[in-house]
């Protein structure tokens, strides 16, 4: 897999840039089936940093109505990267 095929996006978020500030801890939306060795290596080619540290959780779909008919959203799995002390990225 590609490390632009591996990393989707990063995930801006309130709690997200929190985590950035205060724990040097990044979230991205990865691919479903990257494992977190393919996700270490991908995020450090892309951004030229050191990680520490990779946790991931895989997101279960929301059921959602529209008149009679039921759905789901799609499933996708997160991925937060704590890094190195000396790195960070600029994600604006």
């Amino acid at each position: 897999m590609d490390d632009h095929n591996i990393v989707i996006k990063p995930l801006v978020t309130e709690q997200g840039m929190h985590f950035a500030s205060k724990l040097n801890a990044y979230t991205f939306e990865v691919n479903k089936k990257a494992n977190k060795v393919q996700i270490r290596k991908a995020i450090e080619n892309l951004y030229g940093v050191k990680v520490v540290e990779v946790r991931t959780a895989n997101r279960q779909g929301k059921l959602r109505r529209r008149g009679r008919s039921t759905g789901r959203t799609r499933t996708w799995k997160k991925a937060i990267v704590v890094l190195h002390e000396d790195f960070h990225i600029d994600l604006f």
